[in-house]
């Protein structure tokens, strides 16, 4: 037999289940043995100890998304990969979006050439469904699934996006008959714009009244009515970026009566607060995102939800817009009204850095759930698992030794992303990856990108079924 292409000695290998000691033998990009004394490899890293964990799976990112004003986001398939690299993720899934009156297939055809040969890391596609005419629901959305597309995003918020209920009970059917995963961004449209009206005709148009415009019961109702419309088909739904109690509530209905509701949350709801979007000037656009932070009682409401099992899904949502510049948070003038200014927060980089930190070194989240959290869940749900998600013999040798005693100030300068700015500006850390591989291939390294663009791999991926999931794949 052939000598391992490479082994990783002395790991502390965690998975979603387990904590062993352990080396890692790889070859060909796929973990090949997992034991003590393995022979020798061509290469060989000693982890020291360290936790060796999963590459994480980011299943709720945007990259060189069209926007349809004149507003752009900042990182493209390039640097988007590159930072998620560097923070420890090897898989990530962001959206192809369908424009209103446009073919879903070609939004599709277009996101392919705008990733081309730039990710670094392997990565796949959601669909977002803004048009679910008959064509849509009965051919391109069904051959999408079948070809490995097997997730969708649909809106109940933004003019651009949003599909009313008859809308979303048509495309659930479809989720239901063709077996894919329906995401829900869940917001009362019609709240919202009346208050957002009467906001601005009050003259209060500053960043912080984006909050005051999407108060927790209009996630709330929204969450409500997706739940209804989910039991009413009879189909799984995951619920994106929740941002509080009221919500949460309503999700823990559901899930105690017996429904399939999961629910993801994102890092701004652990670490920012209503109070960010009050920073000075124009500096609380920064913190624009949508539903917005809350305050910290409902903090803890989310850190509660990810331990006793409400979240399955920890994304970053990453959504890049540069704070300077003519086309980023200020395309519409640097004291645009606050429903001008695009919304969302970077964050594919610090995702697993925040949570490691504030999670699992503080106690508040064990290493188990924390990787769960963050990449087996996720490539169970979107149709990856076992290829990503976990360290087995068979899976991707997507691998991150942890320093889990760093001492590390949070600045953007230290950072791999496009985007001016980091809302965690200043934070302490305790935790950064050492080492990243993607299938056995150094990515990250001691503070060093070493990566090449093109080497990312597009995924497709199977459906998930009734007693879990089957593999997902490469594209052939």
């Amino acid at each position: 037999m052939d000598a391992f292409d490479l082994v990783i000695r002395n790991a502390r290998v965690a998975t979603a289940a387990d904590v062993f000691s352990a080396d890692i033998a790889v070859r060909g990009g796929i973990i090949v043995a997992l034991g003590l004394g393995l022979p020798a490899g061509q290469r060989e890293i000693d982890a020291a100890g360290r936790y060796v964990l999963p590459g994480g799976v980011d299943g709720h990112c945007h990259l060189d998304q069209p926007t349809g004003d004149s507003s752009r986001m900042a990182d493209d398939f390039f640097t988007g990969t590159r930072s998620a690299a560097c923070g420890g993720t090897t898989t990530i899934i962001p959206f192809a979006c369908q424009a209103k009156g446009g073919s879903l297939r070609a939004a599709v055809e277009d996101y392919h050439r705008r990733a081309a040969d730039k990710p670094v890391i392997d990565y796949a596609f959601h669909l977002i469904v803004t048009d679910p005419t008959e064509k849509v629901l009965t051919e391109e959305l069904p051959a999408l699934i079948a070809e490995g597309y097997t997730s969708f995003k649909i809106y109940m918020t933004y003019d651009a996006l949003k599909l009313n209920d008859r809308q979303i009970l048509e495309t659930l059917a479809v989720a239901r008959r063709e077996g894919a995963m329906t995401m829900i961004h869940a917001e009362n449209t019609d709240c919202i714009a009346w208050l957002t009206d009467r906001l601005l005709a009050a003259g209060c148009a500053a960043p912080h009244f984006h909050a005051t415009s999407r108060p927790m019961l209009v996630e709330r109702e929204a969450t409500h009515r997706a739940i209804a419309l989910s039991e009413l088909v009879d189909v799984p739904i995951l619920i994106v970026h929740v941002s509080g109690r009221e919500a949460v509530e309503q999700i823990r209905w559901a899930q105690g009566h017996g429904l399939r509701v999961l629910a993801e949350t994102c890092p701004q709801y652990l670490f920012l607060t209503a109070d960010d979007l009050e920073r000075d000037g124009f500096e609380g656009a920064k913190c624009i995102c949508s539903p917005p932070p809350r305050d910290a009682a409902n903090q803890q409401v989310i850190w509660d939800g990810l331990a006793n099992g409400t979240f399955q899904v920890f994304s970053s949502d990453h959504a890049p817009f540069r704070f300077d510049g003519p086309d980023g948070k200020k395309a519409s003038g640097a004291d645009a009204s606050f429903d001008k200014v695009p919304n969302g927060i970077p964050g594919l980089e610090t995702r697993l850095p925040l949570l490691f930190s504030e999670g699992v070194n503080t106690g508040r989240l064990d290493i188990n759930s924390f990787v769960a959290l963050t990449a087996t869940n996720v490539a169970k749900i979107y149709g990856l698992y076992p290829t990503k998600g976990t360290i087995a013999v068979g899976s991707d040798a997507d691998l991150v030794i942890w320093n889990d005693r760093a001492d590390i100030t949070l600045t953007n300068a230290m950072l791999h992303h496009n985007v001016d700015y980091t809302p965690y500006e200043g934070r302490r850390l305790t935790a950064w990856p050492a080492l990243t591989l993607s299938r056995g291939e150094i990515v990250w390294s001691d503070g060093e990108m070493v990566a090449t663009p093109g080497r990312g791999r597009f995924l497709r991926r199977s459906r998930p079924g009734p007693a879990g999931v089957r593999r997902g794949g490469y594209a052939p």
